[in-house]
C-alpha cells in the first residue's frame, strides 16, 4: 500500500515539474523558437506513434459545399453507433416508430474490416479566440476522424474507406425520406444552429395518375422525366450538366404545383422552394444553389413576380414612420438585414441556373411556375435553360374524367355528355372543377355532384357571354367616341380653313378697291 502512494507520489511530482516546464517554456521562450522546438518533438511523436489518422470535414471547398462523403460516413455509422457507443444523439423523425440514433461528439467506436480493427470518432472544434458576434460560434468545424495502425495503410486507403462510401450510400438511400425544404434569410445562415435550408417531410399525395390534365402530354412529360433521371452517361457523353429545366405556366388554379409534387413522387426527388425575395445578393444565391443536394428539384415559383427581369427585383413596401423602433440591439440589427435592399440580378440567376456554377452537382431539375409568360425576359426562358415549355391551361373533358373517377370513382355517366360540350365552350380552371365535384356532404351522390358542376358551366359561360359582351359595348363606344372627336377636329380643321379664305378674300378686295381709286 506504501508502494502505491509513493508511486503516485512521484507521479503527481514529474507532471507538477512538466507543467512547470510547459509554462516556462510557453511563456519566456521566443515564439519562432517554440515553433522550431514544435515542429521537433512532433515529428518524434509521429516516428513514435505507430498509427495513421484520416480527417473526413464536413464542408468541402471553402466551406460552401457539405461534403458527400461525410453525409456517407454519418450514415455508416449510425448503425454501427447504435450497438455499441456509449453516448448517443437521438432525433425523432415524424411517423416513424423509432429514434433515429447517431454518435455524439468526442464519442469512438471500433469497426473491423477484414481482421483489421479501425476506431471511428465524431469531433467538432470551437473557436480558440474571444470575440464579439452577432452569430456565436459561426467558426465551428465537424468531422469524422478514422484511425489504423500504419502497417493496415494501404489496405484502409484502398479498400476500406471505398467499403465505408458504398454501405453508406446503400443505407442513405434505404432510410431516405422525400423532403421540402425552404431557404432562410441569411442572417440565420450563421451561429449554433446555423442552416441555409430548413425542412419539413414531404408528404403531397399528387402522383401522375391523380393529375387531371390531357392524357397524350402527361404521358409525354413522364418519360422525359424518366429519361432524363437514368441520363447520367449520356450528359456526360454530350458534354452537358446533368440537369434539365421545366416552365409550367398558365392561369391561376391549372395545376402547377400539382405537377411540381407529381415529379418528386415519380422520381423520389426532394424539392428546394426556393424564395427569391429572401435572397439579398448574387452570392448568397450561389451558395444556396451549391447546398442543394442531388436528386433534387429546384422550384422558383411565380417567377415574374419573384424579380425584377431587368436586373433588380422590386422593392418591398416602406412601412409607416412611426412604426416603434425595437430596442433591443440584436432585434435592431436583424431588422436593419431586413431592410436592405436586394441585389439578385437576371444575370446573376442566369449563371447560377446555366452558367459556369451550375455544373456544381449533377441530377437537378429546374422549374420556373408563373402566371403571365408573356412577362418574362426570352434570355430566361430560351431553350437549354427551360428545356421544355408546359403549358397547364383550363379543364379538357380528359382532365374532367380523371376527376370524375378519382372523386366520384365513375367512368361514365348520363351528364357526361352536356359536360363535355360545356367544358368546349368554357374556361373553367382544374381547381373549380375539382372543387365542384367534391362532395360536400355525406348526402351528395353522383347525381348531386355532376349537376352542380353542370350549374357552375352554365353559369361561367353566361358570365363570359355577359363580359364578352361588356368589353364589345366598351370597345363601341370607344370607337363611337373615338369617331366624335374625330368630326369635331375635322370641323374646326374646316372652320379654320374658311376663316382664312374669308380673310384672304376681304383683304384681296380691300386692294382692289385702293387700286380702282387711285385709278380715277
Amino acid at each position: 500500500m506504501a508502494m502505491v502512494g509513493e508511486m503516485w507520489s512521484h507521479l503527481g511530482s514529474t507532471m507538477g515539474t512538466l507543467m512547470l516546464v510547459y509554462t516556462v517554456f510557453k511563456q519566456f521562450f521566443p515564439p519562432r523558437l517554440q515553433v522550431y522546438f514544435e515542429k521537433y518533438f512532433n515529428r518524434i511523436v509521429r516516428f513514435a506513434y505507430p498509427y495513421v489518422e484520416i480527417t473526413f470535414d464536413e464542408f468541402t471547398g471553402e466551406r460552401m459545399k457539405r461534403s458527400e462523403g461525410y453525409s456517407r460516413i454519418k450514415s455508416y455509422l449510425s448503425d454501427k453507433s447504435t450497438a455499441s457507443a456509449k453516448r448517443l444523439k437521438a432525433d425523432v423523425v415524424k411517423d416513424s416508430q423509432s429514434a433515429v440514433l447517431s454518435m455524439d461528439y468526442n464519442e469512438e467506436i471500433t469497426d473491423e474490416f477484414q481482421g483489421v480493427k479501425v476506431w471511428w470518432s465524431a469531433n467538432r472544434t470551437l473557436p480558440t479566440t474571444q470575440r464579439i458576434s452577432w452569430y456565436p460560434n459561426d467558426d465551428e468545424k465537424k468531422y469524422y476522424r478514422l484511425t489504423v495502425h500504419k502497417r493496415h495503410r494501404e489496405l484502409i486507403t484502398q479498400s476500406y474507406i471505398s467499403h465505408v462510401m458504398m454501405e453508406g450510400k446503400e443505407i442513405a438511400t434505404r432510410k431516405r425520406q422525400r423532403k421540402l425544404y425552404s431557404n432562410n434569410p441569411s442572417q440565420n445562415w450563421y451561429g449554433y444552429r446555423r442552416s441555409k435550408w430548413s425542412n419539413v417531410l414531404f408528404e403531397h399525395p399528387a402522383t401522375f395518375d391523380t393529375l387531371a390534365m390531357d392524357a397524350k402530354l402527361k404521358e409525354e412529360i413522364k418519360n422525359d422525366l424518366i429519361k432524363f433521371s437514368k441520363g447520367k452517361d449520356y450528359y456526360a457523353r454530350i458534354g452537358k450538366a446533368w440537369k434539365r429545366g421545366y416552365l409550367l405556366y398558365g392561369p391561376p388554379g391549372t395545376g402547377k404545383s400539382s405537377m411540381i409534387a407529381a415529379m418528386a413522387n415519380l422520381l423520389d426527388y426532394d424539392v428546394y422552394d426556393l424564395e427569391l425575395t429572401a435572397v439579398k445578393e448574387n452570392t448568397e444565391l450561389r451558395r444556396l444553389l451549391l447546398d442543394t443536394s442531388s436528386k433534387s428539384i429546384i422550384v422558383i415559383e411565380d417567377i415574374d413576380c419573384s424579380i425584377d427581369l431587368t436586373g433588380q427585383r422590386e422593392k418591398k413596401t416602406e412601412k409607416d414612420g412611426n412604426e416603434d423602433e425595437p430596442s433591443d440591439p440584436v432585434t435592431k440589427r436583424v431588422k436593419e438585414e431586413e431592410k436592405k435592399e436586394s441585389k439578385v440580378t437576371l444575370s446573376g440567376l442566369l449563371n447560377c441556373i446555366d452558367g459556369l456554377w451550375s455544373s456544381c452537382g449533377g441530377e437537378r431539375i429546374i422549374v420556373f411556375t408563373t402566371n403571365y409568360v408573356e412577362k418574362l425576359d426570352p434570355a430566361l426562358i430560351r431553350r437549354g435553360r427551360m428545356d421544355k415549355h408546359i403549358e397547364l391551361s383550363y379543364c379538357c373533358f380528359d382532365a374532367f374524367k380523371v376527376f370524375a373517377k378519382n372523386y366520384l370513382e365513375v367512368d361514365s355517366h348520363s351528364l357526361f355528355g352536356e359536360i363535355e360540350s360545356l367544358l368546349g365552350e368554357t374556361n373553367m380552371t382544374p381547381a373549380d372543377v375539382a372543387e365542384n365535384l367534391m362532395p360536400k356532404s355525406d348526402y351528395d351522390d353522383v347525381e348531386t355532384c355532376l349537376k352542380r358542376l353542370v350549374e357552375a358551366l352554365k353559369d361561367a359561360k353566361e358570365e363570359a357571354k355577359k363580359k364578352a359582351e361588356d368589353e364589345a359595348r366598351l370597345k363601341a363606344e370607344k370607337e363611337e367616341e373615338k369617331q366624335k372627336q374625330k368630326s369635331v377636329k375635322d370641323l374646326k380643321e374646316q372652320s379654320g380653313k374658311d376663316d382664312k379664305e374669308v380673310k384672304e378674300n376681304g383683304v384681296a378686295l380691300e386692294a382692289e378697291v385702293k387700286e380702282n381709286g387711285v385709278a380715277h
